[in-house]
C-alpha cells in the first residue's frame, strides 16, 4: 500500500481536494432507526407479548393470559480505519497551511458511518467487500423481495414491498433508497404540469418524506463499488424499528507514533506517523419479515 509523501502535495496551494477521493457521509441506518445505549459484548433483549384484554360479562368468569416471549441476540462488531504518512507531510502541511492533514483525517468518521450501513445492510467487510461470516445479522437476508424491472413505475415497486411488510403484521413506515433508485422518484412530474410528484423528497443521507415513509438515500443501500460481489439491492422498505443498534464503544482519533500498528512496516524507522479511530457498533434484527427488500431482477 502506497504511503501519502510529500510528493503527493500540490505545495504551495492553500486550498486542494483530498486525494482519498469524495466520499458520502452518513448512513441510512443511523437515520430510520434511532440508537440505544448499549454495554461492550454480545447481548439479549426479550420482548413480551401477552395478548389482548378480555371482554367479561356482568358475572362471568375470567381468563388468563399466556405470555410468549421473544429473544433478539445483539451482536458486537469492531470496525477502524487507519491512515498512514510521512513525518514531512504533517510538516509540509503546517508550514505551507495546506490543511492536507485535516482534510484526510475528516474522512475517517464518515466511513465509519458508513460502515454500519456495510455491515447491518449486507453483512460485508466495507474495506474488501467480502461477506463476513462474524456478522449473522443483516437485512440482505430478508426474504420479502419484489423484483424491479426498468419499465416499472417505482412506486408501483414501493407499494408491491408495503404490502409484503403489512401481510406480516408490520406498519412499513421506512424506506432507504439506493441513489439510482431514488432518481426514479425524483424525475417524476405531473400529467399536467411539470410539479414533481415528491416534492418533499431529497436525495440525501437525511430524512425526508417519500409517499409518507420516511425516507434516507445513500450508496450504501446498494453497496456499488464496495461490494465484492453486487446485491442488487435497491430500495429496503419496512419497520426500521426492528433494526436495534447502538455504539458500545467509540474510540477517538489517536494519533500513533510507534510501532507497526498496520502491517506496512515500523513507524519510526519509516519516519511516519499513523492516524487512527475505532467503533464498536452492536446491532440486531428484532424480525427479518418486518423487512422487504427491492431488488433489481436484472442483476438478481
Amino acid at each position: 500500500m502506497a504511503v501519502l509523501a510529500t510528493g503527493d502535495l500540490e505545495l504551495p496551494d492553500h486550498i486542494m481536494t483530498p486525494w482519498l477521493g469524495k466520499v458520502q457521509a452518513g448512513s441510512t441506518l443511523a437515520v430510520l432507526s434511532p440508537s440505544e445505549p448499549q454495554k461492550f459484548g454480545t447481548g439479549k433483549a426479550m420482548v413480551f407479548d401477552s395478548g389482548e384484554a378480555e371482554l367479561v360479562s356482568e358475572g362471568g368468569q375470567k381468563s388468563s393470559n399466556a405470555v410468549t416471549k421473544t429473544v433478539q441476540t445483539v451482536e458486537p462488531h469492531k470496525f477502524q480505519k487507519t491512515v498512514r504518512m510521512n513525518e514531512e507531510v504533517i510538516w509540509a502541511d503546517e508550514d505551507h497551511q495546506l490543511q492536507a492533514v485535516e482534510e484526510i483525517l475528516a474522512q475517517i468518521q464518515p466511513a465509519l458511518s458508513r460502515a454500519l450501513d456495510f455491515g447491518g445492510i449486507h453483512g460485508v467487510n466495507p474495506k474488501t467487500g467480502a461477506v463476513a461470516a462474524s456478522i449473522t445479522q443483516k437485512l440482505a437476508s430478508a426474504t420479502n423481495q419484489v423484483e424491479r424491472v426498468n419499465t416499472d413505475k417505482p412506486y408501483a415497486n414501493l407499494d408491491a414491498a408495503d404490502a409484503l411488510v403489512l401481510a406480516d403484521g408490520y406498519a412499513p413506515g421506512d424506506i432507504a433508497l439506493d441513489p439510482a433508485f431514488a432518481a426514479k422518484f425524483s424525475a417524476l412530474r405531473g400529467t399536467t404540469s411539470e410539479q414533481k410528484l415528491y416534492p418533499n423528497f431529497r436525495l440525501s443521507v437525511e430524512a425526508s418524506e417519500l409517499e409518507n415513509h420516511r425516507s434516507s438515500v445513500s450508496r450504501t443501500v446498494g453497496g456499488a463499488g464496495v461490494l465484492a460481489v453486487p446485491s442488487g439491492i435497491l430500495g429496503i422498505v419496512g419497520d426500521f424499528g426492528a433494526f436495534r443498534w447502538g455504539v458500545q464503544r467509540a474510540i477517538g482519533l489517536e494519533l500513533i507514533k510507534y510501532g507497526d500498528p498496520d502491517g506496512q512496516g515500523d513507524l519510526k524507522r519509516n519516519n511516519q506517523v499513523a492516524f487512527r479511530a475505532e467503533v464498536v457498533y452492536g446491532w440486531g434484527i428484532a424480525d427479518i419479515d418486518a423487512f422487504a427488500l427491492i431488488v433489481d431482477k436484472v442483476a438478481g
